[in-house]
């Protein structure tokens, strides 16, 4: 009886040491969490999009209260002004910055780009590209898998039957970027949208030789340089015989869209342009 008794207390006292000891412990590792980042991200929208290039919007909060300029952090989904809420909260001043849409740079439909192979596995665009370069002669284009559908939580994005391409709704796409980590062959790009939500870009991504890209899809680029050189504003660079437009340069003028020989660069929401009428030519009798 003696024994039992004398355990019991053995591991009472023991059981308070080891209470003790991790209490003090617990005092004195404690992290004294900032209370305004509860206030911060009930501002955000509670998407957890990661879009940020944060884990989520408590992470992204955290970033927030501890940064000491809020100029360098943005939320794709809220906005600028989600973002003038938080620096109101936070007793700071923040730039707004210009409204972002994702962008498909591929125009290699099954008429532009013939297939040539027919894939039969699992559908996922990622699959594809660690087996082999796509259903077409042309390796960079789109892999028609939906890859980036099924990572859009904004229903944004949806895969056109006829063409076999993504196409993004802009009023619904809030740039969140999970379309273009997820894009194997990084097809997709966040561009500004634009004044009017006007914008110009070379919807396509081969860097082969024009010969060789022209070859596999009617409207690639070719790199012939005819578009830099009637750009006025130096917006547009040549390189890998792949032509680009630098959205900070573009000013839309669109002369580029009409030398270019192959149809490779897209106007977006402009308005349609007029015919040119041609007048009688009068002969003198």
């Amino acid at each position: 009886m003696n024994t039992v008794i004398v355990t019991i207390l053995v591991l009472s006292l023991l059981g308070l040491i080891l209470a003790l000891v991790l209490y003090f412990v617990a005092q004195k590792f404690k992290v004294v969490e900032d209370p305004r980042i509860d206030g911060v991200q009930a501002l955000l929208p509670g998407a957890n999009c990661g879009g940020c290039g944060d884990a989520g919007c408590r992470a992204f909060a955290e970033d927030c209260v501890k940064a000491s300029d809020l100029d360098s952090l943005f939320c794709p989904v809220g906005g600028n002004e989600t973002m003038k809420r938080v620096a109101e909260y936070l007793g700071r001043t923040v730039e707004e910055k210009a409204p972002r849409v994702a962008v498909v740079r591929c125009n290699g439909s099954c008429v532009n780009r013939p297939r040539t192979t027919i894939y039969d596995g699992y559908p996922s665009c990622a699959v594809v590209a660690t087996l082999y370069t796509g259903e077409s002669d042309c390796r960079w284009g789109c892999l028609g898998m939906g890859d980036c559908v099924a990572v859009c939580t904004f229903d944004a994005i949806s895969m056109d039957p006829d063409t076999g391409l993504p196409v993004v709704d802009q009023n619904r796409c809030t740039a969140c970027g999970a379309c273009v980590k997820a894009c194997p062959k990084s097809i997709i790009e966040l561009r500004n949208k634009g004044p009017k939500e006007r914008r110009i870009f070379v919807s396509c991504v081969n860097k082969d030789k024009g010969a060789v890209a022209r070859k596999a899809c009617a409207v690639a680029c070719i790199g012939c340089g005819k578009c830099q050189k009637v750009c006025p504003f130096d917006a547009i660079t040549i390189n890998n015989f792949l032509a680009y437009i630098d959205p900070g340069k573009c000013r839309l003028c669109r002369k580029c869209v009409n030398e270019c020989p192959t149809n490779a660069i897209h106007e977006v929401n402009f308005p349609a342009r007029a015919l040119k009428v041609e007048e009688p030519v009068k002969i003198e009798q």
